[in-house]
């Protein structure tokens, strides 16, 4: 008899639906906001006149601060959730956070860039909060053996929602007339205000059905968990060690999700340094989230069959392809052939990291140790944007700058390889 799991009896459980969801209501951020219109606005709008190298410098060092400040928090805050069972408040404190600095966006008035990246800043630390207790919460609402199957169904959920969203947002843009609004820039306002609405209402699930396998109530105060947590954390830094297949998985995580999260970022910014009209740049991103909501189903079927490892492999491969392929783009139809591509295989390296990682966690340690994976998937999105941008500042070639991405994940694969002998050597 077969022990993988029945997708439809899985994927129609309240609390895994509820979770899922959670996916649905944050991607809106991360296509609208960070992925499409943020890049261009803080171009065009916040740095209206500035030089495209030094506008993709300070989006870069932006997104790179962002990155750190929630690098820095992250295991914090998964010690004091796995101490204090608060993780689907906390999830719901960060995306409170995030919804209304995306909601202050609209208000910025044009080329006060130093307020549109602080508020960008604020809204990212809301996003990246809220998902180290969204992955943690995989381990509460699924079984080890559909990690896969549900991790892969909360990232197709997430393509599916937010490539509505912002399907509805392009067409705000294209046609403003049709929504009663005067022209594209009023237009990008109000999608930041759906995006807030968007992200807070779908939520909603995830607070109401989805519970703690502890029960989801305080076992100790919350100041006491607090003061507890970080005192956790040093004894985390130290526990963490012991894992050696953990901890070199970590090693190359940090590295090829680091390309993922640039790519992600700096994809529209560069089609913009090479001169490539916005429609199309914003309708190739649209056309990437919709090819990424059933390859990312596929991929979490993949990774029942072949396992996560080699499904992770796979999309490598696919990457590396891809970043060189970007090195010599020529037009917008090359810019929408590196959509698909890419598409085929952002979902699927996030969702198999997420259950592939899920499988090595200590059981007890769940939001602790998804602090450590987050913070190592934020740390790394420090430096591709910061690495990017500088490069293009200092060669003043956007073309060199993208390819230098290609450097992640040759290492990643490499510290890969290691973490799977590593975990070999562990099960002899």
């Amino acid at each position: 008899m077969s022990t993988l799991p029945q997708p439809r009896s899985v994927l129609t459980r309240r609390p895994v639906v509820a979770w899922a969801l959670y996916d649905w209501a944050n991607s809106a951020f991360a296509t609208t906001v960070m992925a499409g219109f943020f890049p261009v606005f803080f171009k065009q709008y916040w740095n209206a006149g500035v030089p495209a190298t030094e506008s993709t410098f300070r989006l870069g060092v932006t997104s790179g601060l962002a990155s750190l400040v929630i690098a820095l928090l992250a295991p914090v805050l998964g010690a004091i959730a796995d101490r204090g069972g608060a993780r689907v408040r906390l999830l719901m404190a960060f995306t409170l956070l995030g919804s209304a600095a995306t909601l202050g966006l609209a208000l910025v008035p044009q080329d006060a860039w130093l307020g549109a990246a602080a508020l960008f800043l604020v809204a990212s630390l809301g996003f990246w909060g809220s998902i180290v207790f969204s992955d943690s919460l995989l381990l509460h609402v699924a079984e080890p053996g559909e990690y896969d199957l549900v991790s892969g169904y909360g990232y197709a959920l997430g393509y599916l929602g937010g490539g509505l969203l912002f399907a509805v947002n392009v067409a705000m843009t294209l046609r403003p007339h049709w929504f009663g609004l005067a022209d594209a820039t009023e237009a990008v306002r109000w999608s930041f205000v759906s995006v807030s609405a968007w992200w807070l209402l779908f939520a909603l699930p995830c607070a109401f059905y989805v519970r703690e396998r502890d029960g989801g109530r305080m076992r100790v105060p919350v100041v006491t968990a607090v003061r507890e947590g970080f005192r956790e954390l040093g004894g985390t830094l130290r526990e963490i060690r012991r894992y050696r297949p953990l901890l070199w998985f970590l090693a190359a995580y940090i590295l090829y999700i680091d390309g993922v999260n640039t790519i992600i970022k700096m994809a529209v910014d560069y089609g913009l340094s090479l001169g490539f009209d916005q429609s199309h740049l914003v309708a190739a991103l649209l056309l990437t989230q919709f090819v990424a909501f059933p390859a990312a189903l596929a991929f979490g079927w993949l990774g029942g069959r072949i396992g996560a490892r080699r499904g992770i492999f796979l999309a490598l491969a696919v990457y590396l392809g891809a970043t060189c392929y970007a090195y010599f783009l020529q037009d917008a139809r090359d810019f929408y052939v590196l959509a698909v591509i890419v598409g085929l295989v952002q979902g699927g390296i996030q969702s198999l990291s997420r259950s592939y990682y899920g499988r090595l966690v200590p059981e007890g340690k769940s939001s602790e140790f998804f602090g450590f994976y987050n913070m190592m998937g934020k740390a790394s999105a420090i430096i591709g944007p910061t690495l990017v941008g500088v490069v293009a500042a200092t060669t003043g070639d956007p073309r060199l700058s993208i390819l230098s991405i290609v450097v992640l994940f040759l290492a990643g694969g490499a510290l890969l390889v290691v973490a799977a002998r590593s975990e070999r050597a562990a099960a002899t």
